[in-house]
C-alpha cells in the first residue's frame, strides 16, 4: 500500500511538471493554468515561464524523484492546491462572468476551470497522503486553514470525473472514433466508460465503496493512457507544441490522484500506514 501511495503521489507530480515544461516551451499559460483574463498576464512570456518554472519545482518535489534538504512536500501540496484555486476565483470566474453576450462562455471555457479544480483537489488529496500537521501545536495560520481544504480535495476531482462521463453520452458520435479500431463494439465502451466514470464520481464524493471503485477508476485512467493518449500522442507529437503529450500526462495525474483517493480516504490506514514521504 505505502508503494502504491508513492507511485500515485509520483504520476500527479510528473503530470505537474509536463504542465510547467510545456508552458515553458509554448511561453504562454496553458488555457486551464490561466484564462485570457487578466489579459496583462499574457502580454509577456515571463509569467508563464516563471509559472512553468514553479510547477516543475513543485512537481518535483511532490513526486519524490528527488529529495529536497528542508522541504516540506505536504505545504507545497498545500500551497499548490491553494494557487491553482486562487486561479479559478481570479481569472477563469472572472473571465466566464464578463464575457458580453457575443461571446458566450463555450463548453471548454468551463472545461478549463474544472480542470484546473482538478489539478487543485488533487494537491490537496496528496497534502492528505501526508499524516503529520504541517502547523505544529495547534497554532492558526494560513497553512492550518489550507489544510481544512484536504476534504475538498477529492470532490473538486469528482466534479470533472462526473463532467467527463457526461460528455461520453453528449459527444458520443466524436468520442467513438477515439476507441481503438481493435475493440469491438465501440459505441457500447464509449457509454460504458461514460456511467463509469460518472458512478465513480459520485462513489467518491458520497464515500460509498470509495476504496474499490477509486482504484477501477485509477485502473481505467491508467488504461485510458496506455491505449487512448500514448497512441496519439506518438501520433501527433507536434501538435500544439506537445499539447497530446502533455494530455497523455495528464491522464496519468487524473490517475495517480484516483490512486491516492482510494489508498487515503480510511482514517485508520492514513494515521497507522501512510509513509512521511
Amino acid at each position: 500500500m505505502k508503494e502504491l501511495i508513492k507511485i500515485g503521489r509520483a504520476f500527479y507530480g510528473i503530470g505537474v511538471v509536463a504542465l510547467g515544461i510545456h508552458q515553458i516551451i509554448i511561453k504562454k499559460f496553458r488555457s486551464e493554468i490561466l484564462s485570457p483574463f487578466p489579459a496583462w498576464a499574457h502580454n509577456n512570456s515571463i509569467f508563464p515561464i516563471l509559472t512553468g518554472i514553479a510547477l516543475i519545482f513543485a512537481g518535483i518535489i511532490i513526486s519524490g524523484v528527488f529529495k529536497i534538504k528542508f522541504s516540506d512536500t505536504k505545504k507545497i501540496c498545500l500551497y499548490l492546491g491553494f494557487c491553482f484555486l486562487a486561479a479559478i476565483i481570479t481569472s477563469h470566474l472572472p473571465y466566464i462572468i464578463m464575457l458580453s453576450a457575443d461571446k458566450t462562455p463555450d463548453f471548454q471555457v468551463w472545461i478549463d476551470a474544472l480542470e484546473e479544480l482538478t489539478y487543485s483537489g488533487g494537491a490537496f488529496v496528496m497534502a492528505g497522503s501526508f499524516v503529520e500537521n504541517s502547523s505544529a501545536g495547534g497554532e492558526k495560520n494560513f497553512t492550518s486553514l489550507l489544510e481544512k481544504l484536504i476534504p475538498c480535495g477529492r470532490v473538486f476531482y469528482s466534479i470533472l470525473m462526473i463532467l467527463f462521463g457526461l460528455s461520453h453520452f453528449a459527444f458520443a458520435k466524436f468520442l467513438v472514433t477515439m476507441v481503438p479500431k481493435w475493440l469491438p463494439a465501440p459505441m457500447f465502451w464509449t457509454y460504458f466508460f461514460g456511467v463509469a466514470l460518472i458512478i465513480a464520481g459520485i462513489s467518491i464524493i458520497f464515500k460509498i465503496l470509495i476504496k474499490p471503485i477509486a482504484l477501477l477508476l485509477a485502473l481505467t485512467l491508467l488504461l485510458f493512457f496506455l491505449f487512448f493518449h500514448i497512441p496519439d500522442a506518438i501520433a501527433n507529437p507536434s501538435a500544439g507544441g506537445g499539447n497530446e503529450i502533455v494530455r497523455a500526462f495528464i491522464a496519468l495525474l487524473f490517475c495517480g490522484i484516483a490512486l491516492v483517493i482510494a489508498l487515503t480516504n480510511d482514517r485508520k490506514t492514513a494515521l497507522g500506514e501512510i509513509i512521511q514521504s
